[in-house]
């Protein structure tokens, strides 16, 4: 799954440590999410999609296959 959270962190100054931390997660998991290596949980989704004021699919697109 393609995502924009690099993007989107990186337009806070945030660094990954920084994100992990706003959402009690490692910062191992968010660079997983960010590479496209782990897709995240529903409730993780709805998370990132809160603390970016946006909608699941303003981070995340889908791809068949």
């Amino acid at each position: 799954m393609k995502n924009k959270l690099k993007v989107l962190r990186a337009e806070r100054g945030w660094s990954q440590e920084t994100l992990a931390h706003h959402l009690g997660v490692t910062r191992q998991t968010i660079n997983a999410i960010e590479r496209g290596k782990y897709d995240p949980s529903l409730p993780l989704a709805f998370k990132l999609a809160k603390l970016f004021e946006t909608s699941i699919e303003g981070i995340f697109e889908f791809q068949e296959g």
